[in-house]
């Protein structure tokens, strides 16, 4: 089998974007190096109208490079492997693979299986929601993880204490991987789903609600999340830029949504709102 390889070279800020665009495209492979990233699609599904638009629109914006060539299969967690970290938030989680050994202690240890789905814990939002959860109360309760990739939010507000998180996300693959994280971390209490907050199944109201995507998604589905929201439940943001939260903000408030506290990581951000009366 042969797959079309796609490396892209561009500015940090737009990877995750990027990567996210092109997996609807049809890529499923990704592995993030200094200057981009690459991207793997099975040669039969590649589509090269899609992927040009794709990099045209983003031209407007940053100074982008696609360049293509034709790879034979590989062993793609054996490549991954060699350069995927553990990282450390906050001196509180350790997110880590299974092969991985890491003698001094954490409060708390997270496994993600090097599958390629988002949310390794390695990009600056992942990082603010894991942060931002360690602060929060889960003790107890109902939590929502909106879009929720390799389910490590999932993970962590279970390792929280939360007697219940229900889950979901439109790709195939992350609910794949998800779940195989769920199971490799011993958090039963997780259910994953696949779809849309508008198709998935979702009964009654939770206390926190975890949405890590983007501007645009958050923007458009503010009102769906308000609706899950119980009183004085609590609403975690981030997948957006610092200069967004004016904008997220405006959106939030039509919906008696308050801001408690917000993180900044690089040029990235996360929100903690609260639903007022």
């Amino acid at each position: 089998m042969y797959y079309t390889k796609l490396l892209v070279r561009c500015d940090s800020e737009f990877s995750e974007m990027l990567i996210a665009e092109l997996a609807e495209a049809g890529f499923d492979t990704f592995m993030e190096n200094e200057n981009g990233f690459e991207a793997y699609v099975e040669e039969e599904r590649f589509d090269n109208d899609i992927v040009t638009e794709i990099k045209d629109r983003y031209s407007l914006h940053t100074q982008l490079e696609f360049s293509f060539s034709r790879e034979e299969k590989r062993n793609w967690n054996e490549e991954w492997e060699k350069s995927y970290e553990p990282i450390i938030v906050d001196d509180r989680c350790l997110i880590r693979a299974s092969f991985h050994i890491i003698e001094k202690k954490f409060p708390f240890e997270i496994i993600i299986t090097p599958k390629m789905s988002f949310g390794t814990g390695h990009h600056q939002t992942t990082y603010l929601m894991i942060k931002a959860q360690m602060d929060i109360d889960h003790q107890n309760k109902r939590v929502m993880d909106a879009g929720c990739g390799t389910a490590i939010l999932s993970v962590m507000a279970s390792k929280l204490g939360a007697r219940e998180v229900v889950a979901f996300d439109i790709d195939e693959w992350s609910v794949i991987n998800g779940n195989e994280n769920i199971e490799v971390n011993g958090t039963a209490n997780v259910s994953l789903q696949q779809g849309k907050i508008s198709e998935v199944k979702i009964d009654g109201l939770f206390d926190i609600i975890l949405a890590n995507i983007n501007k645009n998604v958050l923007l458009a589905e503010m009102k769906a999340y308000d609706s899950y929201l119980d009183k004085n439940a609590l609403l975690l943001l981030s997948g957006f830029y610092t200069h967004d939260i004016s904008e997220l903000l405006y959106e939030a408030e039509k919906y008696g949504l308050r801001e408690v506290s917000r993180g900044e990581r690089e040029t990235w951000a996360s929100l903690l709102l609260k639903k007022i009366g």
